[in-house]
């Protein structure tokens, strides 16, 4: 079966490996910049963007440290993560992927339920 995905604060529309990107472009639109996808499984995808960079999380289920994608050898760090809290957070380059990076690792996990072989991450367990 195939896991189903919802943007918790979406208004529980269904979020495909189709339409992730552009959901996710428009509530940047919106400056809504932080998104938690909550799969039928279980399983919660974290993503939030500066706008160039953007923290990708997949976590097993709640409590899980999880994995989030890498970019090793990305060197500074960058700014302008804002939460839906109102927090403002830092986060190393390598910690962080390229926003077109991340929209593809997205999709790919939304479509086939992992991450893509050629993506780098680190396992947070």
């Amino acid at each position: 079966m195939t896991e189903a995905w919802v943007i918790e604060d979406g208004g529980g529309a269904p979020v495909s490996s189709e339409t992730v990107e552009e959901m996710l472009r428009a509530r940047i639109a919106q400056g809504r910049f932080e998104a938690l996808l909550a799969g039928s499984s279980g399983r919660s995808l974290i993503f939030v963007t500066n706008g160039v960079r953007a923290m990708t999380v997949l976590l097993d289920e709640d409590g899980d440290p999880g994995e989030h994608a890498a970019d090793p050898g990305a060197e500074g760090s960058s700014g302008g993560f804002v939460l839906s809290n109102g927090q403002h957070d830092t986060y190393p380059n390598e910690d962080t992927v390229p926003l077109e990076e991340a929209f593809r690792i997205l999709g790919h996990i939304l479509r086939d339920g992992s991450w893509p072989p050629d993506a780098s991450r680190v396992v947070d367990r």
